[in-house]
């Protein structure tokens, strides 16, 4: 057994799947679970002879919120199949998996445990993309005496820094003044100094809903089955984490860059000519119709946000899709993908905990089992639970309207979208769930809140139809709880909703309400509140 200074040689813990002789390490290089692209900076820079590459399965990221099977699987299979392919090309890797007897179950633990197993100089990561794990490592390293270098990450249009400097001296921010920005400095879809088309935004063209009789046959997306390395991985799941919720049934992400890049290929060739036209319409038994399901591969790395950009523009260019549709899709990656990173790394901590609507009911359980009454949240419910996965509409006009109008607490609303969905992670889920979806920071994010009666579901979908309630009504019997909601909604924040300039014709109408109705509908909303919160 060799131990030496520093500089000499020691016996070190698992390289590649051995225990062996190895000089002690320059820069330990950590690559975390939503890190796994293969153009990383931190490849770059890394040296193969002299650093050592970090990676780490931890318990604690399935259980601080209870990660669905299906997203902790992806995680873990994506990160052990990015394992295989850096091993291949060379690189000396410590690769902690979470079934290792001494696998401490925390990622801060874990470095801790690397930092004093190699003693590196200094440790080195691409930033991370939430703030408890930054704040986790600085605290691990500053306690161990070693200095940490975070790399800006590449995969984004915009740094961080430079979302800073577009903030700056402005009092109020909004996505559309930044997508434009951005648009003019990578010069996607502009045609000289002017947008493509002459016009910026061409949402008005993006919000249709289905005929009576359905959308007909849609492509389905690429599915890729699981191989033996996620196999195993859904064993692990079953075994450390049978109470998470969801299922593992159906499972078929990709799960490797080779995977992702035929995913964007299909979706590229098959649904984004009609993804504008439908982007907002809702069909019972259809999760995924014309959209990309492209984001899950996306967070993960596993496609390069610039590569996914590029493919819809040259479609557009080529003519294999409308304007009006690759605007629509790429409004939703170089606009709010971006605007949103740049709103929870600008306010964190602090913006995790705001909660400017005062709401503070108790998320109702049904969001965790799909038994509800309402068909509309049965169906998506029902959906995420079998599948981890919503598209944008269902997510913020269903799920998170109802949480809107019944008070919910956001942080519970937060930690139920962290929890269930596959593309979760936190940069980009929390401006959208605290911002865009409860306006529990006031309108710093988004314009207005997102509430609207069970009319706007009706409209864009077919779950009212067979549903016992009725959207037209917001006293009764049959009253739709989410019209009744709605109307109480704006009677509980009417002061509140004063300040905001774009609420001013819903506050018009809730001002032609009579006082006995408004009666009636507040008892209404006590009767709902009390049954599902």
């Amino acid at each position: 057994m060799v131990s030496k200074a520093r500089g000499g040689f020691r016996k070190a813990g698992r390289l590649a799947g051995a225990s062996i002789f190895v000089v002690p390490v320059r820069d330990l290089c950590v690559i975390l679970g939503d890190q796994l692209g293969r153009r990383s900076p931190l490849l770059e820079r890394a040296s193969r002879s002299e650093d050592m590459l970090w990676m780490a399965e931890a318990a604690e990221e399935s259980t601080h919120v209870p990660s669905h099977k299906a997203r902790t699987a992806l995680f873990l299979s994506a990160m052990r199949h990015h394992a295989g392919w850096l091993r291949k090309s060379g690189w000396k890797l410590d690769y902690r998996r979470l079934d290792e007897k001494d696998n401490c179950g925390s990622l801060g633990g874990e470095l801790r445990a690397a930092i004093r197993r190699w003693r590196p100089r200094r440790v080195v990561a691409v930033e991370a993309g939430e703030w408890r794990i930054e704040r986790m490592f600085n605290k691990v390293c500053r306690e161990e005496g070693v200095e940490i270098v975070w790399l800006s990450d590449p995969h984004f249009f915009a740094s961080r820094e430079e979302f800073r400097r577009h903030a700056g001296g402005r009092k109020q921010l909004r996505m559309e003044y930044f997508y434009r920005e951005l648009r003019r400095r990578h010069g996607i879809l502009m045609d000289g100094g002017e947008p493509c088309g002459g016009r910026w935004n061409f949402d008005a063209e993006n919000r249709e809903h289905f005929p009576p009789q359905g959308p007909g046959l849609v492509p389905p997306p690429v599915s890729f089955a699981p191989d033996a390395e996620t196999e195993e991985v859904f064993r692990l799941v079953e075994k450390r984490f049978p109470r998470n919720p969801g299922s593992l049934a159906g499972f078929d992400w990709p799960v490797t860059p080779e995977q992702a890049q035929a995913a964007l290929n299909d979706f590229i060739e098959r649904r984004l000519e009609r993804f504008g036209q439908y982007q907002d319409a809702m069909w019972a038994g259809e999760p995924v119709l014309y959209h990309s399901r492209l984001s899950a591969a996306m967070n993960l790395k596993l496609l390069e946000a610039r590569d996914v950009v590029a493919a819809a523009e040259a479609a557009w260019r080529e003519g294999r899709a409308p304007l009006a549709a690759v605007e629509g899709f790429i409004r939703q990656i170089l606009g709010w993908r971006e605007y949103v990173r740049g709103v929870y790394w600008l306010w964190m901590p602090e913006y995790g905990e705001w909660n400017e609507l005062n709401a503070h009911a108790p998320l109702p359980r049904f969001y965790w089992t799909g038994e509800t009454e309402m068909r509309c949240l049965r169906e998506v419910i029902g959906q995420t639970l079998r599948t981890g996965y919503a598209h944008h509409i269902q997510r913020l006009m269903v799920t998170g309207l109802f949480a809107l109008l019944a008070g919910v607490a956001p942080r519970q609303v937060h930690e139920w979208y962290l929890a269930i969905y596959v593309d979760a992670v936190e940069w980009v889920e929390l401006p959208n769930v605290l911002g865009m979806s409860q306006f529990a920071d006031g309108g710093r994010m988004a314009s207005k809140p997102y509430a609207a009666t069970g009319k706007y579901i009706a409209r864009m979908s077919n779950y009212c139809r067979g549903c016992r309630y009725d959207p037209a009504h917001r006293t009764g019997e049959r009253a739709c709880p989410f019209t009744v909601l709605y109307w109480d909604f704006l009677m509980r924040q009417e002061d509140r909703l004063r300040r905001v300039p774009r609420m001013e014709m819903q506050l018009r109408n809730l001002a032609r309400i009579e006082p006995a109705e408004r009666r009636s509908v507040r008892k209404k909303a006590q009767e709902i509140l009390r049954e599902v919160c």
